[in-house]
Order: structure tokens, then sequence, then C-alpha cells
């Protein structure tokens, strides 16, 4: 029975319930259960998201602090990783997840005391009584490792007639040579000044060489990371680089990486007391210690750290670049289904496949821009289906599935100087204020076209990685950035806009890519290729979606409801909607109450037919080099600002009554787009155009979507010019 340390009452432990709040607690447990709701507590700020900042509770269990709990705006503030504030953990969900809410009180001194949570104890415990034991088990491991001396130290302290100072405890800093006492080790003052007995020794030895000599300690066997787990217990050496340092309660811990994977590695000196303060992020260095597990992780138990620099420091580097290249590619290509077209595009699979998997070992966020087409949308989805569980296993934060993955919807299939604005503005802010690396930017269904080279320019200023996987990818976009991968078309397929896919889509290349970045999301991906078919769903496709639980009519109603779905917001990702229609929806279309993507498939049909019924009861016919060409004013009949888009709208369009006209062309206020089923360059019919109209400044925006912009003045000029230049491709 102990008494509480505010009002003096009987409890069992240290604190009563009434003064329970009065307290602060330094958590020592594990997992979030083991935390109590409504006690404050120290904490260290981990990051910041867009809803609030996320706070580690002791060493192993994050909570989130919303934004609403603050007492300031979230830009306003400048916390940085790892600094101390208080929060009182208000809720602790069924699924770990930690509610937060901010403290007045941000220092020791504010509160009535200080006790420490430790679930292994019976009662919550004092810091004196948590010191005590500290101290009681240094002193034990002291006496041990001097009891384990040879007789040939003992019998030189008896002769000196004096105690020889004990060997540092594992995982405490030692400078036990000039080159240790380089990297800011502790005890460096202590070896710069010899005590005159010190100098008395050493001159007794020198005068007696037959007495037995000290020996340099063996060298501590070289290991790697991944084989850490056949060495605890034993004493050995590590050799990478330090990818994070932070400062506990108690050790200094060295986060570790080579080419195998990550250690910590905890070096102490005194508790809270800094230990080799010259060392830091990016180092490279040679650990040795011993190998414990520590709550279910390997940790090393820092004896020596040695800073490598010069060749031996690029050496490690390149050895550990080499060895995660090594593990990051895949060991071979395994299409979807049987396609020879897939099949021919092995290599560059394989290069996507393994800048996605390094990225993820290097923390950095993966960043998927694509176009808000179901063709766009869906690929992108499948990128981060694969994605996010290796994010999941490799960070333990709550937020890590919305901080190392992120999918982003452009407007068009255009990656253009506005919106690589909004990324080099967001990564730089990311890096500065939260010490994020510069991330891969993955393209989806958008980049391929020669529209998008200011924007992957400005990119390339600040060294963002960029890899584009798309329908088209013209040469200098090839040239622009380090990975590309498209089909093997001809200039014809690429160059017909008829409302129907041809060859293998954006889709179809991503899911390959995302079946090889994580192999055990490969089922949920084999029905996702028929999805972003329009018109006919190659049969290969349509028999792979069925195996899955697809018929044709799901197939069709998740590609209309994604449509649908990717208009609305366009500028958010919506992923837990997107997964829901892709994933998580009913399969046979036969089953009584389909789910979402029925419903929103009705909402898609209801709304096109609509569209499709005003736009064809209002299409100009013109006769050119006797074909039939349809004409379309597009804003004088179509609702701007709602479904279906432009694109959309044609493309339907097209499908009802390609028949009947040779081409149509939808001219808006500035711009007009182009369907046919005849191969139509529109850069030649931009340029054909541009002859006969003086000051339109026709530009193709986007050869693939067959779209071209104007000057709004030359309108009417333009419709003519472009409908009669259209004879040349007929």
């Amino acid at each position: 029975m102990g008494s509480c340390i505010i009002c003096g009452t009987s409890v069992d432990g240290h604190i009563c319930d009434v003064h329970e709040e009065d307290a602060v607690f330094e958590f020592r447990g594990s997992t979030p259960d083991q935390l109590t709701a409504g006690r404050y507590y120290r904490g260290s700020v981990d990051g910041f998201a867009e809803f609030g900042v996320f706070v580690d509770v002791g060493e192993s269990v994050t909570g989130l602090l919303h934004e609403s709990e603050l007492d300031q705006r979230l830009e306003t503030l400048d916390w940085q990783p790892g600094e101390r504030v208080y929060v009182r953990v208000t809720n602790v969900r069924d699924n770990g997840n930690v509610d937060l809410s901010w403290s007045i009180r941000q220092a020791d001194d504010e509160f009535r005391g200080v006790l420490i949570d430790d679930p292994d104890a019976a009662h919550e415990l004092l810091p004196a009584e948590v010191d005590s034991e500290q101290k009681a088990e240094t002193d034990e491991q002291t006496t041990d490792q001097s009891d384990d001396r040879g007789d040939d130290s003992d019998e030189s302290a008896a002769d000196d007639g004096k105690e020889e100072p004990a060997q540092p405890a594992a995982g405490a800093v030692r400078a036990s040579d000039q080159e240790s006492a380089t990297v800011g080790s502790v005890g460096d003052a202590e070896q710069a000044s010899d005590s005159p007995a010190d100098t008395e020794e050493a001159a007794d030895s020198d005068a007696a060489p037959s007495e037995p000599l000290d020996r340099e300690p063996p060298e501590a066997p070289a290991v790697t990371v991944g084989e850490l787990d056949d060495w605890v217990g034993e004493t050995i050496r590590v050799t990478g680089e330090i990818v994070d340092a932070r400062q506990t309660s108690g050790p200094t811990v060295f986060e570790l990486r080579d080419g195998t994977g990550t250690v910590d590695c905890a070096a102490f000196v005194e508790a809270g007391v800094r230990a080799y303060p010259s060392v830091g992020d990016g180092d490279v260095v040679r650990i040795d210690g011993e190998v414990r597990e520590r709550r279910g992780d390997l940790q090393v138990e820092t004896e020596d750290l040695t800073v490598l620099d010069g060749p031996d420091r690029e050496d490690v580097l390149d050895e550990i670049e080499a060895a995660l290249r090594e593990r990051a590619r895949p060991d071979e290509i395994d299409p979807l289904v049987d396609d020879d077209a897939i099949a021919a595009e092995s290599e560059p699979i394989a290069d996507i496949v393994e800048e996605i998997r390094r990225a993820i070992m290097a923390d950095r966020p993966v960043i998927v821009r694509h176009s808000a087409t179901t063709d766009g949308y869906v690929g992108a989805a499948a990128i981060e289906r694969a994605v996010l569980p290796r994010v999941r296993d490799r960070h333990s934060r709550q937020d890590a599935a919305y901080h190392y993955i992120d999918r982003r919807p452009l407007e068009g299939d255009v990656y253009d100087l506005s919106d690589a604005t909004t990324d080099v503005t967001r990564m730089l802010s990311n890096r500065d204020r939260h010490d994020e690396n510069l991330p891969l930017l993955v393209f989806v269904g958008a980049g391929g076209t020669e529209a998008s080279l200011d924007g992957f320019e400005l990119l390339d200023i600040y060294d963002a990685q960029r890899v584009v996987v798309d329908t088209v990818v013209e040469p200098a976009i090839d040239e622009a950035v380090e990975t590309t991968l498209a089909p093997r078309t001809d200039a014809a397929t690429v160059a017909t806009a008829d409302g129907r896919t041809r060859g293998p889509t954006a889709t179809t290349l991503a899911a390959t890519v995302a079946a090889h970045v994580t192999a055990d999301v490969r089922d949920d991906l084999t029905h996702l290729p028929a999805v972003s078919y329009w018109g006919e769903v190659p049969e290969t496709y349509g028999d792979a979606a069925a195996q899955a639980g697809y018929d044709e009519t799901a197939v069709q109603e998740i590609r209309e409801a994604v449509a649908l779905e990717a208009f609305y917001q366009s500028y958010e990702d919506k992923r837990e909607l997107v997964t829901d229609l892709l994933f998580d929806g009913q399969r046979e279309s036969g089953k009584d109450g389909r789910g979402l993507a029925s419903h929103v498939s009705e909402q898609f049909r209801e709304k096109l037919d609509v569209a499709v019924e005003t736009a064809e009861a209002n299409l100009a016919r013109r006769d050119v080099a006797g074909e039939t060409v349809g004409v379309l004013d597009i804003e004088q009949f179509t609702h701007g600002y709602d479904f279906p888009t432009t694109m959309l709208l044609l493309d339907a369009l097209y499908r009802r009554l390609g028949s009947d006209f040779a081409a149509i062309v939808g001219i808006d206020e500035d711009e007009l787009h182009v369907r046919s089923d005849r191969a139509v360059d529109v850069g030649e019919l931009a340029a054909a155009a541009e002859a006969a109209v003086e000051g339109a400044d026709l530009q193709p925006l986007s050869t693939r979507s067959h779209r071209i912009e104007f000057l709004a003045g030359q309108r009417s000029a333009v419709e003519d010019a472009v409908v009669e230049a259209l004879a040349e491709f007929f």
C-alpha cells in the first residue's frame, strides 16, 4: 500500500483517482491498449499531416493530435520532429488508433507530479524507483564483467594496489582509441589528459617487458542486418548508413540501414543524454555491439561507433545501393494473362517495379499522378493497392498509408506547369518542415505526350524522379524522364480516336507492374484491365475478369461508376470510394443488391443518355470530300460544368453514330475535339488549319485525346478551317 504523491491518501500505487489528471506520466509500454485514457503523457512530435500532428507517446506508440484540439492553426506551428510536447490520451480505439488532446501544461514542473506508466509493473512508479532499478541492473552488469576478467588483470590490479576501472556495460558509449574519439564519443576529455598514476603505471610497464602486454580485443565478426537473427547474444559488427538518430529518455537510438534491412542501434552514456552527438542522418558508420531482442525486435547495444569517410564511405554506399537494387528488381515478369504486347515490355515493366520498390525501401513517398479517366483511375489504384502493404509493413506510424503513398488526379492527360508547380511546392515544403525525402512520381495514363514536357523539366530541376506508364510515350518524354512504359503500337492506332480502346490500356500495364510490386495483391488485380476498356473488351481480359468473379455486366458497371466518380471532386483521390468500387463491391451481377458500382452506374447512364440525345439532336452535318462530318457546338448544347465531360460525351456520341459520320468535331469557346475512325494526326490537322486562318494560334494540346486549342476570337474561322482540313485524312 502506498500513498498519493499529491494528497497523501492511501492507494495501491502513488496517485489517487482524484488527482490522476494532476500528474504527467512517462509511458514505458509498447502497445496502444496499455495506455490509460484520461491521463496526461509526455510525448514527442513525430510528424505532420493535413489534419493534425502525430505524437509519439513512448517509443512504440503514436497518437493523433487533431487540428481541432490545438490552440492555434496547424500551419503556424513551428514544432520540429522529436520536440517534446505534453498531451492527454482521450481515447484508444479498437483498431489501435490513439486520440490525443492538447495540454495547456507544457513542462514537468507545471504538473503536480511525474510518474512512470510501466505496464509490466503492478502500479505506476516514481522516477526514483525506476532509476534505482536501472542502477542496480548496471551495477550487476559491472560486477559480472569484473568477475569475468582474466587472472592477469586481477594480479595486475593487486600489484598496483588499486582497482582497475570497470568496462562499460553493453550499450554504453566508450572511447577506446583515438579513432573513436574523433566521432564525438563520450570520454574524450579523460583520454586527452592522463593522470600521474597512469603515467607511472605506463613507465612500469615499459621497464618490465617480461610482463604480458595488453592485446587488442579480437575484431567482432562482420554481419549484415539481415543475418542478425542468428547472432542474438553475440557481439558483432554492422556497417551501414544512419537514416535516423533520435534521443529517448534513456539511450540514443541510431537507425542503421545496409543492403539487407534496418536495425536500431542503442548507445547509452546517461539517461536522456545524447551519445555520439556529431553522428546523424546520412553518416556512414561501423558499429560494434551485442545483438539483443527488445520487445520482439532486434537491437544492437552499441559498444563502439566509428564514422567512415572518403573511399570507405563511398564503397559502403555503393554496396548498399547495389544490394537494394538487386532486392527491388523482380526475378521475372509474369503478365496477368497471355498477352504478347505486355510480354514484349517485360524489361521496362521490371524497371518500373524496381523504381517503386526502391523508393519504398528508401522511405521516399510514391506519388501517383493520373488522368481523371477510368483508365487513369483504375491503373493508378492498382499501383496504390500494391504499394500500401509494403508501406504498412515498413512503417508503424498511423499516417504512413497516407504519408508514403498518395494518388493525385490531373484535370486532363497533360502534366502542365501548373500541376508541376503544385507538386514541387508541396514536396519542398514537406522536405523543409518534416525532413521528408523527395518523392518518386509515377504517371499513369498521363504525361506521355510532348505537352507534358514543361512540367517534367521543372521536376528535373529539383531532381524529382519520374516514371511514366501510358498508352503512348513520345520521344521527347522518353528522353525527359528516367523510365517509361508504353505498348509498341503503330502510329495509326495512336492517331485513331473513335471512342473505343485499342491496344493495351494504361491500366493493363499498371496492373502488371502492381502485381510484381507486391505479389500478394495479384488476385485483386486480374479484373482491372477489363474495366479499363471502352467498347469491346479483349477476350483474354474478359475471361480473366470472369474467372475472378466479375461478369460482363459487373465489369461495365464498375467502368461506368468510376467514370462518374472521377468527374466529381476531380482533384481528390477518393481513395476509400474508389477502393469500394474496384475491390469491395458485389461481383456477380446476377446477385440481389449488386452494390455501390451498380447504383452509381445507373446514374452514369441516365446522365450520359440525356447528354447524348441532346447532342445528337443538335449535331450539324457538313459534307467534306464526299464524306459527312458532324459538328457539335459544345458551348451551346452541353452543360459545361456538369457530367459528362466533353471527352466522354464525344466518345459515346461517336460510338453511337460513327457509322454515319467520317468524323465528329466538338467545338467549345477556345478548344475543339476530333473523333473519327480514321487515323487523324491532330498535329498535322492543327498545322493545316493554322495555315488557313491568320492569327488563330492553333495548338495541339494532346495528340492522344485529339484536342486543339485556339484563340476564341477566331472560333468561327477555326471551325471551318478544321472541317475542311479533315478532308486530307479521308
